[in-house]
């Protein structure tokens, strides 16, 4: 783990940086919607097992579209992460939002507020996600500055 300062204007304390790797296991589920299945759209469950910095496990829900011809898509999901972070443990919930233009990509994943548990009540943070090969590798900027209830 490393502190660094922040960079975002959301988070004026010293960000501390948690890194390492997670496996993931997604399995496709059977849309609610009937019609969503012909519109493209896609829906998985999702498993996660962090090592590193953060050691825990994580469950979610993925909904997508991909069009795997031009290189496009998109996905939208929420997962629960339970585990220890840097010592400290509990469970906080990640919201991930990323697109797929003609194969560039932008991916954003943050903690969702007040959503922290146990030790990691009150953490506000982002995760980038890089993977090489089959090897999938996360850095987590956090804080875990206090909530406030004014």
């Amino acid at each position: 783990m490393r502190k660094r300062a922040g960079n975002d204007q959301c988070y004026a304390a010293a960000m501390d940086e948690a890194r390492g790797t997670f496996a993931v296991k997604l399995v496709p589920q059977k849309p609610d919607n009937p019609q969503a299945d012909s519109a493209g759209l896609g829906r998985m469950s999702m498993e996660k097992e962090f090592e590193g910095d953060l050691q825990g496990i994580s469950q979610g829900e993925i909904l997508s579209l991909l069009d795997r011809e031009k290189g496009s898509g998109g996905y939208v999901a929420m997962e629960r992460v339970t585990g220890i972070l840097s010592g400290r443990s509990g469970s906080f919930v990640l919201q991930h939002r990323a697109t797929m233009n003609r194969n560039v990509p932008e991916m954003n994943i943050t903690v969702v507020p007040d959503s922290g548990t146990g030790d990691l009540t009150g953490i506000a943070g982002s995760m980038t996600i890089r993977i090489e090969g089959k090897q999938h590798f996360y850095e987590f900027d956090y804080t875990l500055g206090g909530a406030s209830d004014a």
